[in-house]
């Protein structure tokens, strides 16, 4: 992992420990995706099913992460992100569970099927709490200056995730667990980083700093890395945190950039899986390790774009967005074309990179847009936003796919031009952003 922004007032155990969480979320869901195509084969679960089960998490995940970005900056950051790491680990040990008995025959498929989508729901509910929690950490303790780049390191946690998810999954696919392995591991990794979190990140309660505010210190205040500020202090005091509708105007641009882009990478990635199987002959079992091989490019794709061209370009949200959105398309669109699977990684490689670039820079960008008090209800927000692209999308993708393969490919290459030409035409994506109370 990279070190942390060097001009910001974390500390690096306490930016390591929030880089960990996110990355057990990406991890664990990434190697769960590796193997549901193949679960869902085997035991005979419809693809759309599976695709629909994704939906219903999302659903949820876009309803409760507002009310956990609110309910941080009332509680803390730490109190939230616990709650999304034991959200992630009882849903993982639920989900391991159950496909494990419906793997061996002990329940019917579509008895596996309605309780899978329950432990999901469990994980769209309470797992969604640590997302915002820990965004809203690193943007209320970063400078309009470094903002995009720490933000972009937080981000790269899901795109190192989804590099070791898919690596280290199939080292768990053995003996009597078979595919289900995978998640029973997940789950005993979520207990590692839930004492991380407990014994590391800072007390962060904002009714400390209500009763004496000169208590605090850099590393422990509750919003911003100079002092609570009075607004926040209020809002804390009145029982709610700040409130930020993905409506206002400040926002709302970058809230459908990143839905549109997330939503076309939901549909396009969700049927990644079952394109791998059915070029390769249709064997489930021994795809197992293509798909992984092609999500792992995917990931690096994403490395690359967030450890190496931002930091090192210093790329601001307007340039991330027009450069990300073009070149997914390109990539998209080579997956449609690819004849062989080496061009098929090449290619899906090529579009998580354009994703990789474009994605920090909606986030950045929304964060930049509002003022320090309001950064808990901006990370809500964008970590609704991010989850309503998956309720729709997989559906899509799939019920598109079982059509045509191609077809989502070529549609999708054709929404992300689109995305770049709404890009270029809205005035507030063009412009490089200060946020509104950051001193010129």
């Amino acid at each position: 992992m990279p070190a942390a922004p060097t001009r910001n007032a974390i500390p690096s155990r306490e930016f390591a420990v929030l880089f960990a969480a996110l990355l057990l979320v990406a991890a664990g869901n990434t190697a769960m995706q590796t193997v549901l195509p193949g679960i869902a084969r085997v035991i005979g679960i419809p693809d759309l099913a599976v695709a629909l089960i994704f939906s219903l998490s999302a659903l949820l995940w876009t309803f409760s992460a507002p009310y956990w970005a609110r309910q941080s900056d009332i509680r803390g950051r730490r109190k939230l992100i616990m709650v999304g790491v034991i959200g992630f680990g009882v849903s993982m040990l639920g989900c391991a569970i159950i496909i494990h008995a419906g793997l061996i025959g002990l329940i019917a498929p579509l008895v596996t099927f309605g309780l899978f989508a329950g432990m999901r729901a469990l994980f769209g509910i309470f797992g969604s709490a640590s997302n915002p929690a820990s965004q809203a950490y690193v943007a209320g303790r970063t400078s309009e200056a470094d903002r995009t780049s720490a933000l972009s390191i937080l981000a790269s946690a899901f795109g190192l995730g989804t590099i070791i998810g898919p690596a280290i999954a199939p080292l768990f696919v053995f003996g009597t667990l078979g595919l289900a392995g995978p998640m029973f591991a997940f789950a005993a990794m979520a207990i590692v980083v839930l004492v991380a979190v407990a014994r590391v990140l800072p007390d962060d309660d904002p009714t400390q700093f209500i009763a004496n505010p000169a208590a605090g210190t850099p590393s422990s205040e509750p919003l911003v890395s100079g002092g609570a500020s009075g607004a926040s202090l209020a809002a804390a005091t009145a029982g709610r945190g700040t409130r930020l509708a993905w409506r206002d105007a400040r926002i709302l641009p970058f809230m459908v950039f990143g839905f549109a882009s997330g939503s076309v990478q939901a549909a396009t990635g969700q049927a990644m899986g079952f394109l791998i199987i059915d070029r390769l002959g249709g064997n489930a079992l021994e795809a197992q390790g293509n798909i992984a091989i092609a999500f792992m490019a995917g990931a690096g794709a994403t490395l690359l774009a967030q450890w190496g061209i931002i930091p090192r370009l210093q790329l601001q949200p307007p340039a991330l967005m027009r450069w990300g959105t073009i070149i997914a398309a390109i990539g998209t669109a080579g997956i449609a074309m690819a004849p062989s699977f080496h061009a098929l990684v090449v290619a899906f490689a090529f579009a998580t990179l354009g994703y990789g670039l474009a994605r920090p820079g909606f986030t950045a960008g929304a964060s930049l847009a509002v003022g320090r008090a309001e950064q808990g209800g901006a990370a809500g927000v964008i970590t609704a936003v991010n989850g309503a692209c998956y309720i729709a999308g997989p559906a899509i993708g799939i019920g598109l796919y079982t059509f045509i393969p191609e077809l989502p490919y070529w549609l999708g290459a054709v929404a992300l031009l689109l995305l770049r030409g709404y890009t270029l035409a809205t005035p507030i994506l063009r412009q490089s952003l200060q946020r509104p109370d950051e001193p010129s």
